[in-house]
């Protein structure tokens, strides 16, 4: 197996861990992802929560998003179905350049755009013309 190195390999490393879900085997915030030639961008859905709940935070190459949501039954009551997860929910996911993403929530669904650097994008290499030589002659 050939390992992927740079944004190619982080893609292929966002996949695997969307695909995992957490580790912990607990409620997974689920996720999709996908890029163009100028961003990768990646959809959570995160129902029922207050935007003010929500936080998006980046440390060494890491995006951490927390988000909560409380039980809608109220303390004296006695539950009869319980099925919506409630509390706090933690997804992290491995990116190279996170800065500068920008994010925005809109009927329960978090979506962030994370600029492709550079170097990143694909571009298309010119070739010269002439008499073939030998690399190294």
């Amino acid at each position: 197996m050939v390992a992927r190195t740079g944004v190619l390999g982080d893609l292929d490393r966002l996949t695997r861990q969307l695909a995992n879900g957490t580790p912990s085997g607990g409620t997974v915030i689920p996720a999709d992802a996908w890029r163009d030639d100028e961003a990768l961008y990646v959809q959570f859905d995160l129902p029922g929560m207050d935007r003010s709940t929500i936080e998006l935070t980046t440390e060494h190459q890491t995006l951490t998003l927390t988000a909560e949501r409380p039980s809608p039954i109220p303390a004296d009551a006695r539950p009869v179905l319980t099925e919506r997860p409630t509390g706090r929910f933690t997804r992290r996911l491995a990116l190279s350049d996170a800065l500068d993403t920008a994010a925005a929530y809109d009927n329960g669904v978090l979506t962030l755009r994370i600029p492709l650097a550079a170097h990143a994008k694909p571009r298309t290499i010119a070739i010269s013309g002439g008499a073939p030589k030998q690399l190294g002659a």
